[in-house]
C-alpha cells in the first residue's frame, strides 16, 4: 500500500511529522487533502439548500403553516433531528467498515437528495424541501462519525488541532460560500428557484467526484456486530462516553456551543430583518462575518497552541463568547426602525451596525477558540476502537442540545422575548454552563492558568516535546526552580500530569488550590510524616498502572541558590517497584532554564531566608524561559547520579 495512504503514516516518525505540522501544508497531501475537500462540498450544499429554503419562505413565499419569522427555527430543527435519531447506528457503521466507501455511498446518497430538491425547488413544494430537509441531515449524520474519526487515522497528534482547525475554518467557510449563494441565486427574479436547483446538483456531483480520491481507511473493528436499535445503541454510546469523565464533559462543552450557534445561525434571517432592518443581503452580510469569525478563530488555535493540543484555549473562548453575547445584546437593544429594508450599503454607512458586526464577529472567532481544542481533545483521548461510537454520541448530544435550543428560542420569540434579549440570556447561560463544565472538569481551568502563564508573564520556549510519550506511562523529571514549575511543566505537555510535591506547598493558599486542582500528590520526610510519605508512594504506583504521567522534583525542594541539588532515591524507588509489578516506565528528563530570578523564584531574602514572591515585576512581563527536554532512559539507567548528570547536561546545552 502507498505510504500516504497508510494510517500509521502520521505517527511512524514523530520529529518528522512535528517538523511538517504546518496546517496549511496538509492541503498539499493526499492523506489530507481530498477529504477536505470532500467536506468542504458537502458543507456548502447543504447550507446552499438550507439557506435558500429559508430566504425562500422568510421574504418570497406567504405559508400559512410555517410562518416566516420560525422558518430558521423549523428548518434548523429538522436537519437536526436525524442526528438525535441516527448517529449510534452511524458510529457503529463508521467502526466496522472501511471509510472511504462510505464516504463515496453517501455522496451518491446526496447526489439523489437534490435530485428530489431541485423539482420542489421549481414547484415551490415546501413540505417535500423539508423531507429533503431531514434526508440531509440523515447523510450528514452518517458522514460525521467518519470525518472526526479519520483525521486521527492519518494525523499525527501534533498535527490534531492544526488539521481540526483546518476542518474547522474549511466547514464555515463552506457554509459562507454556499450560504451566500443560496441567498443569491433565490433572489434572482423568476429564475432564482431553478439556478438553486443546478447549483445544488453540481456541488453533489463535484463532491462524489472528490470522494473518489479519499485514501483508504482501513475498519478499526471490521468484527464489530451492528445493533440496529437506535434507542438501545444510542444509550449504549452515552455510557461509553461516560466512562471517561474527561471526554464526556467535553463532550458537553461541544454540544453546548452548539446550542448558542444554532441559535444564532437559525434566526439570521430574523435578525437581518426585524433587528437591523436589512434585507436578504444584509442577513447574507451576517453570515460572512460568522463564517470569516469562526474560521480565523479555527486558524488562531494553530498559532496559539504552539503545535499541541491546548485546552487552554476553551476558558479563553467561552470568556470571549459571554463578553461579545452581552455587549451584542447591549448594541441592537435600542436600533432605529428605518422607513424600509436597508440594503448592504446603507446598512454599512451607519456607525451603529459597525459595532453589531464587530460583536458578531468576535463572538464567532472566540467560538472557533473554544470548539476546535475540544474536538482535538476527544479525538487524542478517545480509545482508538471506540473513537467513532465516541463522535457518534458526540452527534447525539450536539443534535438534543440543537432541537433543545430551536424549541427554547422559539418559545420564548413566542412569549414576546426580543431577539436582542435572547443575546443577554445566551450571554449568561454560557457564562453559568462554561463555569460549571470548568468546576467539573479541572483541566480545563489548569491549562488556562499555564496557558496565560505562558503567553503573557513569559515567552516560553520548549525543545524536545516529541520526547514526552503519545501514550502509557512515563516519569518526568525536572529540577525545581520556582513555585510555577509545574505550571510550566504541563503547558508543556499534551497530556495530565500527576505531580509529586512538598506537601507544604499546598499550604500557599492560590497555588495550593491550583495543585489540589490537578490532583498533585502531596509528599513529607518519611521521619516527620510516615504517612504521608507511604500514600504518596502509593498514588505513585498507581498513576503508573494507569498509564499515566507522573512528575518528580528530585530534589526534594525548591532551589535557594540557583543551582541544581542533590537527587534523592524516590524516582529510583517508584521505577523499580513500577518493574516488579511487570510495568517498564521510562523516564524522561526535563531542565527548566532561565526561571530563576523570576518573581516566583527563592532569589530574594528577608530575616536570612530565601522567599519568592515578594517583587511582582521583578523582571517586568514577557521574559524568556524555556524547557529542555532529553530522551526518554531505561529503567535501569534512572539512579539519582545518573539522573542529575543528564538534567545538568540539559541546564547547559541551553542557548542564550
Amino acid at each position: 500500500m502507498n505510504e500516504l495512504h497508510s494510517p500509521s503514516h502520521a505517527t511512524r516518525d514523530p520529529q518528522l511529522a512535528t517538523a511538517q505540522v504546518n496546517q496549511f501544508r496538509l492541503l498539499g497531501q493526499q492523506r489530507f487533502a481530498w477529504f477536505f475537500w470532500t467536506q468542504f462540498s458537502g458543507a456548502a450544499n447543504d447550507n446552499l439548500f438550507k439557506f435558500a429554503l429559508t430566504v425562500m419562505v422568510t421574504y418570497q413565499l406567504q405559508s400559512g403553516w410555517l410562518p416566516a419569522e420560525l422558518a430558521g427555527l423549523v428548518i434548523g430543527a429538522v436537519f437536526i433531528l436525524p442526528f438525535l435519531l441516527f448517529s449510534a447506528t452511524a458510529g457503529q457503521l463508521a467502526d466496522k467498515f472501511e471509510k472511504r466507501r462510505i464516504i463515496t455511498r453517501l455522496k451518491w446518497l446526496e447526489v439523489a437528495i437534490m435530485a428530489v430538491a431541485a423539482l420542489a425547488f421549481w414547484k415551490q413544494q415546501v413540505a417535500v424541501l423539508l423531507g429533503c430537509i431531514f434526508f440531509m441531515g440523515l447523510q450528514s449524520t452518517l458522514f460525521g462519525p467518519v470525518k472526526y474519526s479519520y483525521l486521527p487515522q492519518h494525523l499525527h497528534p501534533a498535527e490534531l488541532t492544526g488539521g481540526n482547525g483546518m476542518v474547522e475554518m474549511g466547514t464555515f467557510v463552506a457554509i459562507l460560500l454556499g450560504s451566500l449563494a443560496g441567498g443569491a441565486l433565490i433572489s434572482v427574479p423568476e429564475v432564482g428557484r431553478l439556478h438553486v436547483a443546478l447549483a445544488c446538483l453540481v456541488v453533489a456531483v463535484l463532491g462524489l467526484w472528490v470522494s473518489h480520491r479519499i485514501p483508504v481507511s482501513p475498519a478499526i473493528d471490521r468484527h464489530l456486530r451492528i445493533n440496529w436499535n437506535p434507542a438501545s445503541e444510542t444509550w449504549k454510546n452515552l455510557k461509553l462516553a461516560h466512562r471517561n469523565p474527561v471526554v464526556f464533559r467535553s463532550l458537553l462543552g461541544i454540544s453546548w456551543m452548539w446550542f448558542v450557534g444554532s441559535v444564532m445561525m437559525s434566526q439570521f434571517p430574523s435578525i437581518a430583518k426585524d433587528v437591523l432592518h436589512g434585507n436578504e443581503q444584509v442577513a447574507s452580510l451576517l453570515l460572512v462575518i460568522f463564517a470569516v469569525g469562526v474560521g480565523t478563530g479555527s486558524l488562531l488555535c494553530e498559532v496559539l497552541s504552539r503545535k499541541q493540543v491546548e485546552i487552554g484555549l476553551v476558558p479563553v473562548g467561552a470568556i470571549g463568547m459571554s463578553v461579545f453575547l452581552f455587549d451584542l445584546f447591549l448594541a441592537t437593544r435600542a436600533l432605529p426602525a428605518p422607513a424600509g429594508l436597508l440594503g448592504v450599503a446603507e446598512f454599512t454607512a451607519a456607525p451603529a451596525h459597525w459595532r453589531v458586526m464587530a460583536d458578531l464577529g468576535l463572538l464567532c472567532l472566540f467560538i472557533g477558540l473554544y470548539s476546535v481544542p475540544m474536538y482535538a481533545l476527544v479525538q487524542m483521548r478517545s480509545q482508538p476502537t471506540h473513537r467513532a461510537r465516541i463522535i457518534a454520541a458526540n452527534n447525539i448530544l450536539n443534535a438534543l442540545f440543537m432541537i433543545v435550543s430551536a424549541v427554547l428560542a422559539g418559545a420564548l420569540l413566542q412569549l414576546g422575548v426580543s431577539i436582542a434579549q435572547l443575546f443577554l440570556l445566551l450571554a449568561v447561560a454560557n457564562a453559568l454552563v462554561a463555569g460549571y463544565i470548568f468546576l467539573l472538569v479541572p483541566e480545563y481551568l489548569l491549562r488556562f492558568i499555564a496557558f496565560i502563564m505562558t503567553h503573557l508573564v513569559y515567552r516560553f520556549r520548549v525543545r524536545g516535546r516529541e520526547h514526552i510519550p503519545a501514550s502509557g506511562p512515563a516519569v518526568l523529571v525536572c529540577n525545581h526552580v520556582s513555585f510555577i514549575d509545574a505550571i510550566l511543566l504541563m503547558a508543556a505537555s499534551p497530556r495530565p500530569i500527576y505531580f509529586i510535591m512538598d506537601a507544604r506547598i499546598f499550604r500557599t493558599p492560590l497555588l495550593g488550590l491550583v495543585f489540589r486542582l490537578a490532583k498533585a500528590i502531596p509528599i513529607a520526610p518519611q521521619k516527620e510524616q510516615p504517612e504521608v510519605f507511604d500514600a504518596a508512594f502509593a498514588r505513585a504506583a498507581q498513576v503508573l498502572r494507569d498509564g499515566d504521567l507522573l512528575g518528580i522534583f528530585p530534589e526534594g525542594g525548591i532551589t535557594r541558590d540557583g543551582q541544581l541539588q542533590r537527587f534523592r532515591r524516590g524516582v529510583q524507588k517508584i521505577v523499580d517497584d513500577a518493574g516488579r509489578e511487570g510495568i517498564a516506565v521510562p523516564v524522561v528528563p526535563m531542565a527548566l532554564t532561565r526561571l530563576w530570578g523570576s518573581f516566583f523564584s527563592r532569589i530574594e531574602t528577608r530575616n536570612g531566608e530565601n522567599v519568592a514572591m515578594t517583587k511582582p515585576f521583578r523582571r517586568g512581563l514577557f521574559n524568556r524561559v524555556g524547557l529542555e527536554i532529553g530522551s526518554p532512559l531505561p529503567p535501569q539507567d534512572t539512579s539519582p547520579q545518573a539522573l542529575q548528570a543528564r538534567v545538568q547536561a540539559l541546564l547547559n546545552q541551553d542557548g542564550n
